[in-house]
């Protein structure tokens, strides 16, 4: 069975290459089936959607913090279907609006006073 690491490195591997990052191309790429692949994970106590929600959101905490690509971008880049829904994902998850947490983290790089570092991800 594959490991945690090898799923994400699936997943992740299927964002940049602009697909969907779906659990039956995931289990494509890994070389099972799909219920394999869901039991697999079942067991580990976590499913597809959980572990591409932790992705997509490590990924967009970055890519607003360390670049000035649009939201728009950054939502079809996660496979979202538009802004609007990667912005009410990522509120829900962070209490924080994307944009917001981009002035945040830019004033924090700029803020020589500000300790370093990422800030808590709240969720999973």
């Amino acid at each position: 069975m594959p490991s945690s690491q090898a799923i994400r490195e699936a997943i992740v591997a299927s964002l940049r290459h602009g697909d969907a990052a779906t659990l039956d191309g995931t289990a494509r790429a890994l070389k099972i089936s799909r219920r394999t692949l869901q039991r697999h994970l079942g067991r580990m106590g976590t499913s597809h959607s959980e572990i591409l929600a932790e992705i997509r959101l490590k990924v967009a905490c970055r890519l607003l913090a360390d670049s000035s690509k649009r939201l728009s971008d950054i939502a079809k880049f996660l496979g979202y279907t538009n802004a609007s829904s990667f912005s009410r994902s990522f509120a829900r998850l962070m209490k924080i609006q994307p944009v917001v947490y981009r002035k945040q983290q830019r004033a924090r790089k700029h803020d020589p006073a500000s300790p370093r570092g990422r800030p808590h991800v709240i969720g999973r």
